[in-house]
């Protein structure tokens, strides 16, 4: 019996999925990802998502929820989720007026903790999708930590972006366990070299991005088990500290269509057990 499941992250597919979101899902479903996190849904009402993922049998996950929406209508993104069935909304990325460092942050966490609350009484858990720009030192920790120290664990837990530990230049391992019991969701994302500047899109609300993903230079993302990730390590430290799903995430796919590369990373995870 699985220990884990195993969930893709359909922005890794936008593409395909703006053009035929039913279709893509039908595909990954086929692949054997067990069910499916968002970024946005694609123009597709709460109603007609939970439709097609009933229809598939493919859970809904969660989705990344952009901060300026969860600022704007809190309990409207909360029936919303209800309604498709998400166990979990992220907070996928802060920008430079909110994140760690920022005059902003510390309403960033007001908000969150707010946010966080809501959701516990609706029973959908909160979760915090880092990048590689909360590793900056406050108050003698890490940004994410003093985020995650700030915020009580049954409000908000991590969504750790394995990648972007390993780009800041951390054990993405250690850092799964060092959130033990408190690390549900864990994002698998493999890469090789490095690039100057940002090396990630931001998602806009209907799922598309701002052309920021982009490989440069030595810097490519690749699928998971293809780039310099220890991916059993990681894999043994989520089992180890409870990880209820592993989701697959690659920003861009180089070479090769996001779908063929998603089955490439499914491929490793059924050859690690999962």
């Amino acid at each position: 019996m699985k220990k884990a499941l195993i969930g893709y992250q359909v922005y890794s597919a936008r593409d395909d999925a703006q053009k035929d979101l039913y279709g893509t899902l039908k595909a990954l479903k086929e692949m054997g990802y067990d069910g499916v996190e968002f970024a946005g849904f694609y123009g597709h009402s709460a109603q007609e998502v939970r439709a097609m993922l009933d229809d598939l049998k493919l859970i809904g996950i969660s989705n990344h929820l952009p901060f300026a929406q969860i600022e704007a209508d809190m309990f409207g993104e909360i029936a919303y989720h209800l309604t498709i069935g998400c166990k979990y909304i992220a907070v996928p990325f802060l920008d430079e007026a909110t994140r760690p460092g920022s005059a902003g942050f510390a309403h960033a966490i007001n908000v969150i903790y707010r946010f966080g609350q809501l959701c516990r009484e609706a029973d959908i858990q909160l979760l915090y999708h880092n990048h590689d720009f909360e590793f900056i030192t406050l108050s003698g920790q890490y940004g994410l930590d003093f985020l995650y120290s700030s915020v009580p664990a049954c409000v908000l837990q991590t969504e750790i972006d394995t990648c972007w530990v390993k780009y800041a230049g951390l054990d993405p391992a250690e850092y799964v366990r060092k959130y033990a019991g408190r690390c549900p969701v864990v994002h698998l994302k493999d890469y090789v070299g490095r690039r100057a500047g940002q090396p990630y899109a931001l998602i806009n609300a209907d799922g598309s991005d701002d052309g920021g993903a982009k490989s440069e230079g030595d810097f490519e993302f690749r699928p998971v088990g293809h780039g310099c990730q220890n991916v059993k390590s990681i894999v043994d430290a989520g089992l180890e500290s409870g990880a209820k799903w592993f989701i697959v995430e690659q920003d861009l796919s180089v070479g090769r269509t996001p779908l063929e590369a998603a089955k490439m990373s499914r491929d490793t995870l059924f050859a690690l057990g999962l």
